[in-house]
């Protein structure tokens, strides 16, 4: 099967203690690749809301790990569970 993109852009979003936009909402996005490049864990929420290391997270990502989501349109936060490192952030539309 191939895919044709329109195209790739490459984000950086430093790591935080406090919940912070990873990206925003796309409805032209096709996949988005989220890359945790630090040494804690990311919790990652993808309602759009506050991200947040107890209840409101849809996925807990381990250092140096990446989670990949196809045709996920909304909006996407995130906090770590200590401020070091960074996501490395690919959409493609």
């Amino acid at each position: 099967m191939s895919r044709t993109f329109g195209s790739v852009t490459y984000t950086t979003v430093a790591s935080s203690a406090t919940s912070v936009a990873l990206v925003a909402a796309n409805p032209n996005r096709k996949k988005l690749i989220i890359q945790n490049t630090s040494t804690a864990i990311l919790y990652v929420d993808l309602t759009g809301g506050t991200a947040t290391a107890t209840t409101a997270h849809s996925k807990q990502m381990a250092a140096n790990t990446t989670w990949e989501l196809d045709n996920f349109t909304g909006a996407v936060s995130g906090i770590w569970a200590s401020a070091n490192g960074s996501a490395n952030i690919t959409q493609i539309t």
